[in-house]
């Protein structure tokens, strides 16, 4: 067939203007472009806040029941089938590209940007809880999420062999038909656009930290939004090139950002003096979250007296849900010839696991100094306001921080880039009618995706949106996506039930 007729240009060229309107609406109307995001993110992240929470809390306990009953037996592929990558691979595949750049700054700062929360303080020390909360935002429920779509996606690819890979494919047992009508449209535009907001958010909040860290290194005197806009344009050439070699490009990229990420945590942990600090309250943090996980989920704070589940829970478990349009079709489809039970498992092995170590090293490092008098970030942070700043202030306190900083810049763009190319991967997907299950998507389709993936983040760094702003654009998103989530996990459930 010709490759033209085997494209479906609406879902390709609709959030493509979609995109670019919005864009140029940030560009040319800034400050009212911010408001009107703010207005519409207060009501769906406040008044329906509870929708976000109550899903959260529903996908994980499917998660376990998936894992624990008899369908975890069920395996992503041919019954005598062997796993497609080994395990090590496949964990560094799954973790890179279910995470961005963004986990460092989080993990280096997330504990100071709760410092002066009411919710937070009135809990207990901040040394006590702030880390709870980083632990509890980054692990089993927003990984939850993942994996759950991951093995209603490997089902449907390796399983059914289905030849659609869309959102509205794996919703057909539910909506049968409609799935190639208006209804399945209306699916995969919304999926489609989920991704580019999830996308923009991750990029509008991490790469002016990587544009610090260029501005510190090169001594220059510029705009931070300038060099932001420059480090988009380069490395979406970088991400181009391990989208163009296909899934060995992303296979090598995820290894080279694991023994990075590894080494940085690694630097901090042996040479930054505060090791004993890191395991001993890392271990007590998540006892502590552990201990405490129903409350923290269901907490919604409902007279508004601090506003916290809406500033942060909400938001992440929007940010995580957007995340969704493409890392758990990444996940299920690396994860042909392992079973649902392994799937799963393994994915909280090596994506929760993961994630907390990152948040014990990193976060109890600076925090650690804090408590200790030896540095004041709270302090430094209410005077300035500028967390970027505060992020390298803690890492100037390493030795050799001229080294951590190199090391964090490159860890950043290898996380960038095996998270960016699994989003252009799964987008040119999406763009065809059909796509068998050892096809490819066209390079120059995945190119142009690569193009679309940059124009929404430079819009937001360009206006100067706020980070309540740049939360504002997941929250939004997320909210049609958790309803097409629930319809695709009860299709997969009913479908999966035959196979038992």
């Amino acid at each position: 067939m010709n490759e033209n007729k085997k494209i479906d240009w609406i879902i390709t060229f609709v959030p493509f203007i979609l995109i670019i309107s919005i864009a140029t609406l940030f560009f040319i109307f800034p400050i009212k472009s911010n408001d009107i995001l703010s207005r519409i993110r207060f009501f769906f992240g406040d008044t329906l806040g509870i929708y976000y929470l109550v899903l959260g809390i529903g996908i994980f306990i499917i998660s376990l029941y998936l894992s624990f009953s008899k369908i975890g037996d069920i395996k992503l592929g041919n019954k005598d089938e062997k796993p497609q990558y080994p395990f090590l691979v496949w964990g560094s595949m799954m973790f890179t590209c279910g995470l961005a750049a963004d986990i460092l700054f989080y993990s280096f700062a997330e504990w100071i940007m709760y410092s002066d929360n009411p919710h937070v303080t009135a809990l207990g020390p901040i040394d006590e809880w702030a880390n709870v909360y980083t632990l509890f935002h980054w692990s089993f429920i927003p990984w939850a999420f993942y994996l759950v779509l991951a093995v209603a996606f490997g089902f449907m690819l390796h399983v059914k062999k289905s030849t659609k890979q869309r959102y509205s494919e794996a919703c057909r047992p539910i909506i049968n038909t409609q799935s190639d009508g208006f209804i399945g449209r209306i699916i995969d535009l919304f999926a489609i656009f989920a991704l580019l907001a999830g996308t923009a958010t991750t990029f509008s909040v991490a790469t002016p930290l990587m544009s610090t860290i260029i501005i510190k290194l090169l001594g220059i005197h510029v705009s931070r939004n300038f060099i932001s806009i420059i480090i988009l344009v380069i490395t979406c050439i970088v991400y181009t090139y391990a989208v163009l070699h296909g899934l060995k490009g992303i296979s090598l990229l995820a290894k080279v950002c694991m023994f990075s990420f590894f080494g940085l945590l690694a630097y901090v942990f042996f040479l930054g003096g505060q090791w004993k600090f890191i395991i001993e309250n890392g271990f007590e943090s998540f006892g502590r979250m552990v201990q405490n996980f129903i409350s923290l989920s269901t907490y919604i704070d409902p007279k508004r007296e601090n506003s916290f589940p809406q500033d942060w829970t909400i938001y992440y478990w929007a940010y995580w849900m957007v995340w969704c349009i493409a890392a758990p079709f990444f996940i299920g489809n690396i994860s042909r010839g392992r079973t649902i039970r392994q799937t799963i498992l393994g994915g909280y092995c090596f994506g929760v696991g993961s994630t907390i170590i990152s948040f014990i090293v990193l976060g109890n490092y600076s925090l650690g100094l804090q408590v200790q008098g030896k540095s004041d970030f709270i302090g430094i942070y209410a005077e300035n306001g500028d967390l970027y700043q505060s992020i390298l202030d803690i890492i100037n306190t390493l030795p050799g921080s001229s080294f951590v900083l190199i090391l964090v810049l490159f860890t950043m763009m290898a996380f960038y880039a095996t998270s960016f190319d699994s989003i252009a991967y799964t987008a040119a997907s999406y763009s065809y009618k059909n796509l068998g299950e050892n096809d490819s998507p066209n390079k120059l389709l995945q190119l142009l995706w690569c193009i679309l993936l940059i124009v929404l983040p430079i819009a937001l760094v360009f206006s100067d949106s706020s980070m309540a702003n740049i939360q504002s654009v997941s929250i939004i998103s997320a909210f049609p996506i958790g309803i097409i989530m629930l319809i695709m996990i009860s299709g997969f459930i009913k479908d999966v039930n035959k196979n038992i």
